[in-house]
């Protein structure tokens, strides 16, 4: 196999996107654009990767961080223009490049890797991915001999009536042989009434040097769609959570109404897992098998484990263990973690806090900066006092230990293994364990108040 390297054009702003976040950090399905590109070449065994940046520099950088290496495209003349940036890094390198643009999130791993064998088998120059449109229009024609050979390229406004009527397009991602690639873009002019330097003009160049030029069809059109405005953005993102739920349905997962179920294509789900409508589970998020979850909960970055229910809830950041009921209307902020046979019920607040095994909040609480222990019971209402206005303290309650209703825990405060907490109390200090604490002022009855 040939080094292989990737040049990823991402140094476009998008001004038809209108907006000022830059174009190829837009995201689909959670991710943007870029990042998808990024995470498909991970695997096709390229060697470097080097993305071309331009506006947003900084902000692409952050998004990819290590896993590319950077060139700076400060004037945007164009294409042949972009990748000529990557010269210093890539000009004495022996092997194949591969082009791809920063706006075409839907490209596959398979298809990358099937145009990169194409070229290396076919010992072409250059090698063009290609896609039949049923509407062609706007696309440059790839035109083929009678052999299937490529003949040339031509553009929508230079084709005669007979090359109109082609329907294999040029997708605008390639293949060259690395050092034929930089030769030739020397020789690019600019010539043109955008005065930039465009890529497929190597095509010409390489062709008119008597050099093999090859091209590769993918199945699918839909996977070489470039975003380049809010309405191919939309496209895309029905295009990606089809492609995504399609697969978790395939892998044992039942999604009951998938066009209203947004999954992130970096999740994990377990086969017999059932996803209710409305349902938005982002970031790295893993759910075990046989869940239930669902209707309209949110999920993002956490952790489920197997046969737990989630209903109507938000779990952000958090890990939840199996056998656990959630909801409906919890909310579990970052930090949160759920051992087994948990139990948090409706309208329930739970941040930078572990439950222990067999523990339950079922209604009504708040739980903050708190350690609770196995087996504890959390009353209706009752909440860990965890900040004073300038600082947040922790409270401890042991294994065992039952908290009535509408307790008020002001920490720094530990309740000891196996404690009672009278209904109603406000705890200032710490309880003993096996004790009963009780902190609320004495009933008065006052006779016949209501006629006086």
């Amino acid at each position: 196999m040939n080094n292989r390297f990737a040049v990823i054009l991402a140094a476009g702003k998008g001004t038809r996107m209108k907006s000022d976040l830059y174009k190829v950090l837009h995201p689909v399905c959670g991710k943007p654009m870029v990042q998808h590109i990024v995470d498909q070449i991970k695997d096709c065994n390229v060697k470097k990767t080097i993305a071309v940046v331009g506006h947003g520099a900084e902000k692409v950088k952050d998004q990819l961080g290590k896993d590319v290496e950077y060139v700076l495209q400060e004037e945007q003349l164009g294409t042949g223009h972009a990748v000529m940036q990557a010269e210093g890094l890539l000009r004495e390198e022996e092997g194949t490049t591969v082009v791809l643009c920063g706006d075409t999130p839907l490209l596959t791993k398979k298809t990358i890797d099937a145009l990169l064998l194409e070229h290396e088998t076919k010992g072409a120059k250059a090698t063009i991915l290609t896609a039949k449109a049923e509407e062609p229009t706007g696309y440059g024609r790839v035109i083929r001999d009678k052999d299937g050979a490529v003949n040339k390229i031509v553009e929508q406004k230079d084709a005669n009536e007979e090359e109109l009527s082609v329907k294999e397009i040029n997708t605008g991602t390639y293949c060259f042989d690395n050092k034929a690639l930089f030769l030739a873009l020397k020789n690019v002019g600019n010539s043109n009434a955008q005065g930039e330097y465009y890529l497929p003009d190597v095509i010409e160049i390489l062709q008119r040097d008597g050099e093999a030029i090859a091209a590769f069809q993918t199945l699918d059109f839909n996977e070489t769609i470039g975003v380049n405005d809010r309405v191919a953005l939309s496209t895309a993102e029905v295009l990606m959570k089809r492609r995504i739920n399609e697969q978790l349905m395939r892998d044992g997962v039942t999604l009951i109404d998938p066009e209203n179920t947004y999954v992130s294509s970096d999740a994990i789900i377990g086969k017999d897992t059932v996803i209710y409508p409305g349902c938005i589970i982002k970031g790295k998020t893993i759910i075990g098998e046989n869940c239930e979850i669902g209707p309209h909960s949110e999920i993002d970055n956490s952790k489920i484990g197997n046969n737990t229910t989630v209903k109507q809830s938000v779990v952000h950041d958090s890990e939840v263990g199996n056998e656990v009921s959630i909801g409906p209307f919890s909310h579990l902020r970052p930090q949160t973690k759920l051992s087994n046979h948990v139990r948090v019920g409706n309208f329930v607040e739970l941040k930078k806090m572990s439950m222990g095994e067999g523990s339950k909040a079922s209604h009504l609480s708040y739980l903050g900066d708190a350690e609770v222990g196995d087996n504890v019971n959390v009353g209706c209402g009752s909440i860990t006092v965890n900040y004073d206005g300038k600082n947040k303290y922790l409270t401890k309650i042991e294994d065992g230990a039952f908290i009535g209703c509408n307790s008020n825990l002001i920490a720094p405060v530990t309740v000891g293994e196996g404690a009672f907490i009278a209904a109603g109390s406000t705890i200032t200090d710490d309880v003993p364990g096996q004790s009963l604490a009780i902190a609320r002022q004495r009933q008065t009855n006052k006779q016949d108040y209501f006629k006086k």
